[in-house]
C-alpha cells in the first residue's frame, strides 16, 4: 500500500483528489493539509511514502516543503502538483529533490500512475514542461546577487543581509541594485517576483 500525504490549499480540490486517489487500488491518503507549514510535521507523524504538494499554499510553498522533506525524511518522495507550470518552478522543484512535477489538469489515472512511479523510485515530469525548462534562460544574477535577493525576499533589510553574508551594508545595497537592474524590475520586491517566477531564487 502506497501511503500518500496530500497538501493542497483549495479544500474542494483537495477533497476531490482524495476521493479520486482512494478509488485507486494500492493507494491510501494518510494525511492532508492546506498549509505548507504543516507538511513536515504531518509527514514525520504519518510517515507517507509520497507527498503530493501544491506549490502555492499559505506558509512555506510546496517546493520549500519538498526540500525540507528531503532533508528531514528522505524516504518520503515528493511530487509537485500545480497550476504554476513555469519552467522556473520545475527547475526549483528538481533542485529541491522532487521526483515528480505534474500540472493540475493531469488525468486522474495519470496522477495515480505518477504516484506509483515516484513511490517506486522513478521520476515523472510533464513532458511539455520539461521541454520548456530546457529552452528557458539561465539566471542573469551572480551568486551574491541571488543570495542578497533571496534574503530580501524573506524580509531582511540591508544591514541584516550584510550580517548574514559577512558583507558591508553598502555592498549589499549594490548587489540588490544590480539585481533590480539586471531583471529590469521596478524595485526589490518586483525583482524577487521576477526571479521566483523564472525559478532563479
Amino acid at each position: 500500500m502506497i501511503r500518500v500525504l496530500l497538501a493542497e490549499d483549495m479544500l474542494m480540490l483537495r477533497r476531490a483528489l482524495i476521493s479520486l486517489l482512494e478509488l485507486e487500488p494500492g493507494i491510501e491518503v494518510v494525511a492532508e493539509t492546506g498549509n505548507g507549514d504543516d507538511v513536515l510535521p504531518l509527514a514525520l507523524e504519518h510517515r507517507p511514502d509520497v507527498a503530493v504538494l501544491d506549490i502555492d499554499m499559505p506558509g512555506i510553498d510546496g517546493i520549500e516543503a519538498a526540500a525540507l522533506l528531503h532533508l528531514k525524511l528522505p524516504e518520503c518522495r515528493t511530487a509537485i502538483l500545480t497550476t504554476l507550470g513555469r519552467p522556473g518552478n520545475l527547475r526549483r522543484a528538481l533542485a529541491a529533490h522532487a521526483s515528480g512535477f505534474l500540472l493540475k489538469d493531469t488525468e486522474p489515472a495519470r496522477l495515480a500512475a505518477a504516484i506509483r512511479e515516484v513511490a517506486a523510485g522513478g521520476k515523472v515530469v510533464d513532458p511539455e514542461l520539461a521541454l520548456s525548462a530546457l529552452q528557458a534562460e539561465e539566471s542573469p544574477l551572480g551568486p551574491r546577487e541571488s543570495d542578497a535577493l533571496r534574503l530580501a525576499a524573506q524580509g531582511a533589510d540591508a544591514p541584516e543581509i550584510a550580517r548574514t553574508l559577512c558583507l558591508s551594508p553598502g555592498t549589499v545595497r549594490n548587489y540588490l541594485t544590480s539585481a533590480v537592474t539586471k531583471l529590469n524590475a521596478r524595485n526589490r520586491m518586483d525583482a524577487v517576483r521576477i526571479a521566483r517566477e523564472a525559478g532563479w531564487l
